[in-house]
Order: structure tokens, then sequence, then C-alpha cells
């Protein structure tokens, strides 16, 4: 998974990014929620880990921004805030979880993986299209995704070699091609779209 962590302590931050790292993921971490909703813009997070007391802000105040503009990246608090008013405003704001400072990392990678298998469930993923049902590569499920969660929305083929590098092997320079040929041989011609020296957005398959 591509993991945005938005915390501003260093101590906790270099030791959560670290591991995010040791468990396979890969992970963006900033200290102020206006860098994190810049990188939000920039790329495709599969998950977010949200400090919710922010030196420009309230993570609550910005989780429910990107509610309400749609965006259903999963959320993981973390937080000092440990009283049961302040849990039940994090789940009701949109959060997937709530973990309270101090956590063990252990911890965090057990939360992160129900998280993942409450949103990917198969690494090969099963796509229904009418009566056909098609299995997908955990590469091309991260594609396919990506499109998905910003129906309309042109990615950049660096945006799309950003939902890659997870996976932990070298991205070559045709990879997002392969995989979109790929995709367009499975789901139809019409499933991605290019627009030349632009990038790609998920077709209108009306």
């Amino acid at each position: 998974m591509r993991i945005l962590l938005v915390e501003d302590d260093t101590i906790l931050g270099a030791a959560v990014r670290d591991h995010i790292a040791a468990d396979g993921h890969s992970a963006d971490w900033v200290g102020r929620l206006d860098r994190a909703a810049e990188h939000l813009d920039a790329a495709p997070y599969d998950l977010i880990l949200l400090d919710l007391m922010l030196p420009d802000g309230r993570g609550i105040a910005f989780l429910r921004g990107l509610r309400r503009r749609g965006d259903v990246t999963p959320v993981i608090i973390l937080t000092a805030l440990d009283q049961i008013s302040d849990r039940i405003e994090g789940l009701n704001a949109g959060a997937d979880d709530y973990l309270t400072k101090p956590f063990d990392l252990a911890e965090l990678s057990a939360r992160l993986a129900a998280v993942a298998r409450r949103y990917s469930g198969n690494p090969n993923p099963l796509v229904d299209l009418g009566e056909l049902q098609v299995d997908l590569t955990a590469r091309e499920w991260a594609l396919f995704e990506a499109f998905v969660q910003r129906p309309g929305q042109m990615l950049s083929k660096a945006q799309l070699e950003d939902r890659l590098y997870a996976f932990g092997s070298e991205v070559e320079s045709n990879t997002i091609e392969v995989h979109v040929s790929r995709l367009r041989k499975k789901l139809g011609a019409e499933v991605v779209e290019t627009v030349r020296g632009v990038g790609y957005r998920l077709g209108d398959r009306r």
C-alpha cells in the first residue's frame, strides 16, 4: 500500500514511517495539513494515518473536508485524545479506525492489515462485467482502483507509477502502458482513455 502519514511529532513520525516501510509499504510523511492536502492532490493513496492536533489545524476538520469532497481513502486516526467522545467524533467524521497514543507498532501493523482487507479483499480481485468475472492481478487492480477512485480525473503516468512502487520491484519505463493494455484486453478497450501527452482517465462506458 501507499500510505500518507500526517504526524508532527518527529520521533513518532520517524518510527511509524520506518515501521511502515519495514512492513513492505510505501510511506510519505508530512507534519502539516496543508502539506497533506498537496500530497493528496498530487498522488493517489491507499490509506491515510492522521494525527488530530497539527500545527495548522485539527485533523477532524481535515477529515470531514475529505469526506465532503467524496474522497473515500481509508483513514486511521493516530492521537493522544483518548476520551470516548473523541473516538465517537473521529469515527462519525469518517475515520475507519482510531488508535490512541502511545501505541504498539505491532498493533498499528494489525490495524493497517485489517483496513486493507476490508477494502481490497482478494489480492487478485474479481471484477464483475455483467455475467462475466474478470481476474485482475494485484498491479492491474491497483491501477484500475486509481481510475475508479477518481472518475473523470486525468492521472499522469507518474501518478500511476506511484501506485506501483509499493510492490517493491522497479517500475520500468513502459510498465504503465503494459498494464493499461492488459486492463483494456480484460475489461474492454474503452475502460481506460488515453489523452496523448497528458495521461489517462477512466473511460466512459455508457
